[in-house]
């Protein structure tokens, strides 16, 4: 295996399909997506809940559509969200033409499980006619049971074997505005299956380790798994799958991808763990920060170090930085250069103050790089 150098991510051709007004693939960024957990037939509660995902920063959110009940209620709530729709349909036909009609940008459809080549058709047609794109999610807990008997287990080939037999499904019905999910549980079996599927087409991938777990333990084995497809290039959008609200699901999407220099969205912290040596609380301060400033979305990056041992160099690299002094006094560097002092009592709004100001900074910075550029554009024609 060639060794690529640091930092390094070329990322994996793909074409571009569109999801509502969301590219995904080519050179679009990696999206972030999350699903709802509220009855979709409920609209209020299901838009507030994407309402708060919208914060987060997602970029598409999915719900699900068991029944008549939830695509009646369907139209209602993508009128009212800023972000694409997706609809998850798994055997009905029926819901994924309704899902169509009422303004779902995707439909989240295995063509195979839907019945006869005349439901497939039924479907492409909505789709086409509603401009609607398709996912398809091979998983490894549902697996074809054709497949099973061959493979003996859910295993990498399965999975995209599987996968191959959906997308010929549409490419029958001359259908290419599709992305591709092979979800697994296990972390080796899903990153083998996207290594696979990722040689063997041409489409967006949709990353995710499904089932993952809780918080902490989901957010591992996320990390690890959909980190590593990132790493070398594979995925074009993204679901972290956990046991707790869509709007965590969304703010660990962007730490993956912050972590490995993809996409950044909002304060980069970085915190040491703190030991004896620290001159403040440095656990209930970074949980502090991180909670006061989620409603920064400006890319920028905060050092919160307890003592000066790793502190200054830390804080040389980050817009805004902090170490702990003693006597209550801790060291502010701005821009990489210490710039003064600030106690324990004042330092939390303090620091909260710096960084929004930080980021009206840069952005006023971008709105005037942009009319620059505009003029310049004006001038040459």
């Amino acid at each position: 295996m060639s060794v690529r150098p640091w930092r390094d991510i070329q990322r994996r051709a793909s074409r571009q399909i569109m999801v509502g007004n969301v590219p995904v693939g080519g050179d679009a960024p990696v999206t972030v997506q999350t699903m709802t957990n509220t009855p979709t037939s409920d609209p209020a509660a299901t838009i507030a809940q994407i309402r708060r995902c919208e914060e987060a920063g997602v970029d598409i959110v999915r719900v699900s559509c068991p029944d008549v009940e939830s695509t009646a209620a369907l139209g209602q709530i993508v009128r009212a969200a800023k972000v694409p729709i997706v609809a998850d349909i798994h055997f009905h036909y029926k819901r994924a033409l309704e899902a169509a009609d009422a303004g779902a940008a995707c439909l989240r459809i295995n063509p195979g499980n839907i019945g006869s080549s005349e439901r497939v058709a039924e479907v492409v047609r909505a789709a086409k006619a509603n401009g609607c794109a398709i996912r398809i999610g091979v998983n490894a807990g549902s697996l074809e049971r054709d497949l099973l008997e061959k493979y003996g287990e859910p295993c990498p080939e399965a999975l995209v074997e599987s996968a191959l037999d959906h997308i010929k499904l549409l490419q029958d019905h001359d259908f290419h505005e599709y992305k591709v999910a092979v979800k697994a549980s296990d972390v080796f079996l899903a990153v083998a299956a996207y290594q696979q599927l990722a040689e063997a087409v041409d489409c967006p991938l949709h990353l995710g380790i499904t089932e993952a777990g809780g918080l902490i333990g989901g957010t591992v084995k996320s990390s690890i798994g959909m980190g590593s497809l990132l790493w070398y290039g594979i995925g074009d959008t993204i679901r972290v799958s956990l046991s707790a609200e869509p709007e965590e699901e969304v703010r660990v999407g962007f730490e993956i991808l912050k972590a490995l220099g993809i996409r950044n969205r909002g304060v980069r912290v970085v915190s040491c763990p703190s030991c004896a040596r620290q001159g403040f609380d440095v656990i209930r301060t970074v949980q502090a920060l991180e909670e006061r400033l989620q409603h920064i979305r400006t890319p920028m990056s905060l050092s919160v170090l307890g003592c000066v041992v790793n502190g200054p160099g830390e804080a040389r690299e980050t817009d805004i930085g902090i170490t702990g002094g003693g006597n209550g006094k801790h060291m502010v560097y701005l821009s990489g250069v210490t710039d003064h002092h600030v106690q324990d009592a004042d330092m939390i709004e303090h620091i909260v103050r710096l960084v929004e100001a930080k980021a009206a900074e840069i952005e006023a910075a971008d709105v005037a790089r942009a009319h620059t550029a505009a003029a310049q554009e004006l001038a040459a024609e």
